[in-house]
Formats: structure tokens, C-alpha cells, sequence
């Protein structure tokens, strides 16, 4: 009789034992999951901030590098158009002509606006030349680190040439967009309407 009642201890307590360790079993993949989602979501996150930060910095180069540095502006043809010195900015990619755009706007001297746009690859505005290179002729990709030289005609439709901002003793805006880059803009002030003067 003593043998079968231990007998009888003996499996029950095997068997509260494997409930236990199963019970400890399920929590112990319960916590597992938990820290895969939570890892999961941690990973996401900092992928899609790295991202965002990624494209923000691409944006902001853009913005920053690709972008005309004007050297100098001086009178030409007359009086009717400028004479732009420029290059890209430093880190710039080579840049078409055509996708550097230009804009001058003024004041006529009697309060009507003018307005006159373009691009540096426009055959009526003038042809972008190399500097270090003048035998090229016109150029149709702007390199980064070479000065070029662009004849713009000021008088094209509206006037806001250097001539009619002498008369009329006023200023002009020149605005130079760069495509999927920045934009840079300059003040002109003619002092002096002789061919060669310095447009401030």
C-alpha cells in the first residue's frame, strides 16, 4: 500500500513540474516577440529618420552647390546689354546652358514695372564663352571651377538695359536660377553708361 500512495505523489508532482516549465516556456516566447516588435519598430524609425536626413542633406547641397557666383557685371553693346563674369559655385555638378535661367526686373522711372527672362543658352541673349578657352566659341555645358563670360540683352520688349537705368537714375534685379539648385541675385546700378563700366 506505502508503494502505490508514493507512486501516486511521485507523478503528480512530475506533472505540476512540466506545467510550470511550460508556463515558463510561453512567457519566455511571449518576451521574445514582445523585443522583435519593439526591435522592429526601433529599426524602422531610425531607417526612415536616416532617410529623411539623407534627402535633407542632398536637398541642402543642391541648394547650396549648385548655384552661379556672379564675379563681376560691366556695360556692353551700347549700352543695351551686360556683360556677366560668372562661374558655379564650388561642388556645383556641369550644368546646361539652358537650365541656367535669368531674370531682370526695374523700375522704368515712372513706377511701370519692366520685366525681361531668359536662359544663358537663348541665341538672342548671347552665348555662355570660356574664359580660359576663347577659341571654343559658345559653350552648351557650364563646368564647375571655369569662369565664363554671358552677354545679356537687357532691351527685349521691356528696357531695363543699362542705358535706360542711367536716364532714369534707377536700379535693376538680375536673378540667376540654376535648375534643381539655388538662385542668386544681384542689384545693378549703372553708374556710368559708357561700354566697359562696372555695374554695381
Amino acid at each position: 500500500m506505502k508503494n502505490t500512495n508514493m507512486k501516486n505523489n511521485n507523478t503528480q508532482e512530475q506533472d505540476t513540474m512540466a506545467a510550470i516549465g511550460i508556463g515558463a516556456m510561453i512567457v519566455f516566447i511571449a518576451l521574445i516577440l514582445v523585443a522583435a516588435v519593439a526591435a522592429a519598430v526601433i529599426i524602422q524609425t531610425a531607417e526612415k529618420l536616416q532617410q529623411n536626413a539623407q534627402s535633407t542633406g542632398e536637398d541642402t547641397t543642391d541648394e547650396m552647390s549648385g548655384k552661379v557666383q556672379v564675379l563681376n557685371v560691366f556695360v556692353n553693346d551700347g549700352a543695351e546689354s551686360y556683360e556677366i563674369y560668372f562661374r558655379l559655385a564650388a561642388g556645383s555638378d556641369d550644368t546646361a546652358d539652358t537650365d541656367i535661367l535669368w531674370q531682370v526686373s526695374c523700375d522704368d522711372g515712372a513706377g511701370a514695372f519692366q520685366y525681361i527672362a531668359g536662359n544663358f543658352g537663348d541665341a538672342s541673349g548671347g552665348s555662355v564663352i570660356d574664359l580660359g578657352d576663347n577659341a571654343a566659341g559658345d559653350v552648351d555645358d557650364v563646368e564647375a571651377g571655369t569662369a565664363y563670360r554671358y552677354t545679356l540683352d537687357a532691351n527685349d520688349g521691356n528696357d531695363c538695359s543699362p542705358d535706360a537705368l542711367f536716364a532714369a537714375n534707377v536700379k535693376a534685379t538680375l536673378y540667376i536660377h540654376v535648375v534643381g539648385g539655388g538662385t542668386t541675385y544681384d542689384i545693378l546700378k549703372v553708374n556710368d553708361a559708357t561700354e566697359g563700366a562696372v555695374v554695381v
